[in-house]
């Protein structure tokens, strides 16, 4: 399966961070459960399979979604440099956005690993409403941990806008 793109055109993955233990010394240093690194891996296996290769990853500082990221890499044999954020941990989804034009333009598939619910609100934002009607259905639900909202971006990152990316896959990675 290939989620297609315009040629030319960017892709954005929009993700929440796989479910994580219930506690811990404090927020950020709670660590991934075990289905939330399962869940990871299958997401990562689902991008390489519909043929989305990060070539950028923008990930949020806390421990849960570093090693999130670690789990989509591995599962979807990705070699591509993440950025850490600590600005990205505590963002709403304005800040998110502004995090998101700060990418290099050499980026072409950027993936964005963060927490709810600035990810459900950042990718609900960023819709224009054009993309895929069952893709759409699905975010419209929920946006569960390892969800991912993948979108088509026409511009620069810069140029990014609310309600400027078409939707074309939702996927919400989830293992037993």
């Amino acid at each position: 399966m290939s989620v297609q793109s315009e040629p030319g055109g960017r892709r954005l993955v929009v993700m929440r961070h796989g479910k994580a233990e219930p506690g811990g010394e404090t927020d950020a240093v709670r660590e991934l459960a075990q289905r939330g690194w399962n869940d990871a891996l299958a997401a990562g296996r689902w991008l390489a399979g519909s043929a989305i290769t990060p070539d950028g990853a923008l990930v949020s500082s806390a421990r849960r979604t570093r090693s999130t990221w670690l789990a989509v890499a591995e599962g979807g044999s990705f070699e591509a440099e993440a950025s850490y954020s600590d600005s990205l941990y505590s963002a709403g989804p304005e800040t998110a956005l502004d995090l998101v034009r700060e990418t290099d333009d050499d980026v072409t598939t950027l993936l964005v690993i963060g927490h709810n619910p600035t990810m459900a609100y950042l990718a609900q934002l960023l819709d224009d409403g054009s993309g895929d009607e069952e893709a759409h259905r699905e975010m419209a639900v929920g946006f569960p941990t390892s969800a991912l909202a993948v979108f088509e971006v026409t511009v620069s990152w810069a140029s990014l806008e609310l309600a400027s990316a078409r939707l074309i896959a939702f996927h919400a990675a989830r293992t037993r």
